[in-house]
């Protein structure tokens, strides 16, 4: 199945309860219904520390009262291999991308940049299916994890893909060093800074996710799209239009 079950998922023995807010948007907009945020992995380790990542990602997330969903990429084909994209697994991650108001992507760093697996997910979604858009105007929070020293490499890159893919990405990010050392035999990550810093970057996630919801359809409103969909403006709700005649 495309979906990974999370394990322990109320479980959060490295966070402080004395200092987190367990509704950090309250008052920016609408909470209900729950924030609705797809993470995105990028490696096929049995032991993939992107994705214990995304599953501490996914507790706090929930904590924070949003419903998560952690995509398995493991029998995701190539781009192409299948005629027009044919398969499961394609049109599960599509499906859940469309479902989703905010997302979380954390790759390995390998050789200075994303792993292949990371790009083919992000390369399964195009900008525009049957008039629906998958991720624009959709909320983006990047990760990544190193074997070596803290790099930024990966999540520079995932800034990149997310600006390319319409998406609206969060400033605060989490790069974690030797990953190796931070978890636990059981994958669970241990009280660090490192940890923190995941805190704060889903915590600012789940702020801009629901400041955006009531204007998310003004923000992806875009003129060459109304041109080409010969939708023209209609003069009489098009607030712009009535303050310039009030001015005038």
């Amino acid at each position: 199945m495309p979906l990974r079950t999370l394990p322990d998922p109320d479980t959060l023995p490295a966070l402080d309860p004395a200092y987190a807010i367990q509704r950090p948007a309250l008052g920016l907009g609408p909470l209900d219904p729950a924030p609705r945020i797809l993470l995105l992995y990028g490696s096929l380790r049995e032991r993939s520390f992107s994705r214990l990542c995304v599953e501490e990602a996914a507790r706090l997330l929930r904590f924070f009262g949003c419903e998560t969903r952690i995509f398995d990429p493991s029998t995701l084909p190539l781009p192409d291999q299948h005629a027009g994209d044919d398969h499961p697994a394609v049109h599960e991650l599509r499906e859940l991308s469309l479902w989703s108001e905010g997302q979380v992507w954390c790759s390995p760093e390998r050789h200075g940049q994303i792993t292949g697996i990371m790009k083919l997910q992000i390369d399964h979604l195009p900008l525009s299916m049957g008039g629906m858009r998958p991720t624009q105007g959709r909320t983006l929070a990047v990760m990544q994890v190193s074997a070596g020293s803290q790099s930024f490499n990966s999540v520079n890159t995932l800034r990149v893909l997310g600006r390319w893919m319409r998406m609206v990405t969060i400033p605060n990010q989490s790069s974690v060093a030797k990953a190796f050392n931070e978890f636990d035999d059981a994958g669970r990550m241990k009280p660090s800074s490192y940890y923190d810093r995941i805190v704060d970057v889903m915590e600012e996630l789940v702020r801009f996710t629901v400041l955006l919801r009531p204007h998310a359809a003004q923000l992806v409103d875009r003129y060459s799209e109304r041109k080409e969909a010969g939708v023209p403006v209609d003069t009489a709700t098009d607030l712009s239009s009535i303050a310039t005649a009030r001015e005038g």
